[in-house]
């Protein structure tokens, strides 16, 4: 995705275009692995040093909210990055927080455990160290 389809998407549902959104839908543009919220702030904060923690953590959910970021669960901390199209299962370095896709989907092993269940959506992530850092 790139900035101008993303800026589309958020006025399409009636989103105001801002200076701070767009600066950071560019990190996420830039970067290809996860976030935590204050090193968004800390980019952020270079640019508009004024802008509070509420506004940034604000628009880090409305954008996840309308699919634009995707999140993960890191060391008791919200991570975000530009969400992916399709359905992705990963393995997430502790250490840089690279990811890569793993192709296998584990609801093919389980969801005969699931049998009467109701299944909405599922995630498989796999946390651990990459060999660049290991």
């Amino acid at each position: 995705m790139d900035l101008q389809t993303a800026i589309h998407t958020l006025k399409e549902k009636g989103y105001k275009r801002t200076k701070q959104r767009e600066r950071m839908l560019k990190i996420f543009i830039d970067q290809h692995h996860y976030l935590a919220a204050k090193d968004v702030i800390r980019d952020i904060q270079q640019y508009f040093p004024g802008v509070s923690y509420a506004t940034v953590y604000k628009n880090l959910y409305l954008l996840t909210e309308e699919k634009l970021l995707e999140t993960i669960e890191m060391n008791r901390e919200k991570h975000f990055r530009l969400a992916r199209p399709g359905h992705k299962h990963l393995f997430i370095c502790k250490a840089c927080r690279e990811t890569k896709d793993i192709d296998l989907c584990p609801m093919e092993l389980i969801k005969n455990d699931l049998e009467g269940y109701v299944i909405e959506n599922h995630k498989f992530e796999v946390y651990g160290i990459c060999p660049q850092c290991h």
